[in-house]
């Protein structure tokens, strides 16, 4: 078994927890969603973990199925889409990378949300892409997501600054390399790579992608999330509307864990 597949089978009930403590990221990805997916849809979903986004996008009367490497994870969204009576049409277990091998049908939407970030080799990461844009409709959205390579900075700044002593090459070696091989020396977060942000329009641009949007999603506020999380409502859905309105401006985005883009298939 693969060791991502180990490592979200076994903390699939914490992916589906983890948007609850990064609710700002999730707010403002699907403000993205709600702006740019104007019709009812049928959207593929890859990598989608145990549903959340697939749920909020069901509710939305759009037709989704949920693509993901982790059984673990899709038993959760099964179980999920039961308690809220939410239809998700299809449940798919399987690697990004074979993708086509899955689906023959196409898609008004998909999205990469979650693949990109523990794919090590840019040629894994370039068939992906190429394997959600096979099963894209022409005219069709395309979402994806990256890691910063700025994010391990961030969280060691906001959890145990401390750690520095260290950890500061290590945590400079991100901006140059991106990549996290799981260790006994390294045995934190699973394989993965962190994006410099200003590589990402250059990586997505080798496709036949029109680019609509390219946002930091937590926009300048990472690092004060806990204490907006904790404002009131009123509050917290104006501190959303700041983030969202300078999220695609590029000095924000290196305080930014996560980046989106959304592309159009042309």
């Amino acid at each position: 078994m693969d060791v991502v597949e180990q490592y979200y089978d076994k903390y699939s009930g914490d992916e589906w927890e983890r948007l609850n403590c990064h609710r700002i990221e999730f707010e403002i990805t699907k403000r993205y969603m709600q702006n740019y997916i104007s019709k009812k849809a049928k959207i593929l979903d890859v990598g989608g973990g145990p549903g959340r986004y697939s749920l909020f996008l069901a509710e939305q009367s759009h037709k989704v199925t949920l693509f993901d490497i982790s059984s673990k994870n899709i038993k959760i969204a099964k179980e999920k889409s039961t308690e809220k009576d939410v239809k998700i049409e299809k449940y798919i277990h399987g690697n990004v990378l074979d993708i086509t091998e899955h689906i023959s049908e196409q898609y008004d939407v998909v999205l990469c949300m979650g693949p990109l970030y523990h794919l090590t080799e840019e040629e894994d990461r370039i068939k992906a892409i190429q394997g959600c844009l096979e099963v894209l409709k022409d005219g069709g959205l395309l979402f994806v997501t990256f890691i910063s390579a700025y994010a391990p900075i961030i969280d060691i700044i906001k959890k145990y600054p401390e750690k520095i002593i260290d950890n500061k090459e290590n945590l400079l070696n991100y901006l140059k390399d991106g990549r996290n091989i799981v260790s006994e020396d390294n045995p934190g977060f699973t394989t993965a790579y962190f994006i410099n942000p200003n590589k990402i329009e250059e990586f997505m641009n080798q496709f036949n992608l029109e680019k609509l949007v390219l946002s930091g999603l937590e926009g300048i506020t990472s690092q004060s999330e806990e204490k907006i999380n904790s404002l009131s409502e009123e509050a917290f859905q104006k501190w959303l509307d700041i983030i969202y309105q300078t999220s695609m401006e590029l000095v924000t985005w290196a305080s930014c864990e996560h980046l989106l883009y959304v592309g159009k298939k042309v």
